[in-house]
């Protein structure tokens, strides 16, 4: 399969949950999106892919969701994704222009912009009356150790957790993938070093992307005895958003907002902006006063 795609996959028994994903396009239509610098298009590509792997190993329905949220008190400010169980993610953040300098030569510094004095918050929306939520504390700032942390002490699951986003001189993005792996109990201490030893072992993931490798290969680099490959989907940006929508919404303003906005509007229209997608939706002074009856 070519393009970006997820793959699920167990080994060992079905003692260890696999996941593996390119993302590639997905990363660089959220940079076009909302325009970032490197090292923020680096810090919401692996939160939009953490986001993807994470509800591929939660989410049992489609149109469940799982969102996260990072806020590590750095130049960025907040990180927001939203992931449903089709493969689709959306994504954004407070200051898209944040920058940092690197700490190594060539190495986006990532954790510069996010910050590492705040947390990370998944919540998750299973359509029960109310949905879950954990928080833990940023641990480095650089998000793949940040998902393990959490997933390791909000649902106290052993996990190796790889990230990765390359950007080119250009600015635009040249790879993006990553891996979730989440030891289950059973395991022996010999099965856990030996994954343990064969994770540490890997290239970035971005070095593995841009060498080729489709992510059933990283899998297979993680699994040398082989693995049950289970499911297979592609990954995308999606944005529910519609004018629709911001209707609906503009209506549960009430009354007086509503004349305020079209009291104060400079314009011959009303713009409203989805900031997931950055897509403009234009109300005419027509809609405006359809609206405002539907408030009244």
């Amino acid at each position: 399969m070519s393009g970006d795609y997820l793959v699920r996959a167990t080994a060992l028994d079905g003692k260890v949950r696999a996941f593996a994903l390119r993302a590639t396009g997905l990363v660089e239509e959220l940079r076009d999106r909302h325009d970032t610098s490197p090292a923020v298009t680096a810090a919401l590509g692996r939160t939009a892919m953490g986001s993807l792997l994470m509800a591929a190993a939660s989410l049992k329905e489609p149109d469940q969701l799982l969102t996260v949220e990072i806020r590590g008190g750095g130049p960025v400010g907040r990180i927001l994704c939203t992931a449903n169980g089709r493969g689709g993610v959306r994504g954004m953040v407070s200051n898209p222009h944040a920058h940092a300098d690197s700490v190594h030569p060539g190495k986006l510094n990532v954790a510069g912009v996010v910050g590492t004095a705040g947390y990370l918050s998944v919540t998750k929306d299973l359509g029960m009356k109310e949905p879950y939520r954990g928080t833990v504390e940023l641990q480095s700032g650089e998000i793949g150790d940040d998902f393990a942390y959490y997933l390791a002490q909000s649902e106290q699951t052993a996990s190796a957790v790889g990230l990765g986003v390359y950007t080119t001189r250009e600015t635009l993005v040249d790879a993006a993938g990553g891996f979730l792996v989440q030891l289950l109990p059973g395991l022996s201490e010999e099965e856990i070093v030996a994954i343990e030893r064969e994770v540490a072992a890997l290239p970035h993931p971005t070095r593995l992307i841009r060498d080729g490798l489709a992510p059933e290969q990283v899998l297979e680099r993680i699994f040398p005895a082989g693995y049950e490959l289970l499911d297979r989907y592609p990954v995308a940006f999606a944005c529910p958003c519609s004018k629709d929508r911001f209707e609906a919404a503009i209506v549960t303003l009430g009354s007086e907002e509503i004349n305020r906005i079209i009291e104060e509007e400079e314009n011959d229209y009303t713009e409203v902006v989805c900031h997931f997608c950055n897509e403009a939706y234009k109300f005419e002074p027509a809609d405006m006063q359809r609206i405002l009856q539907a408030a009244s």
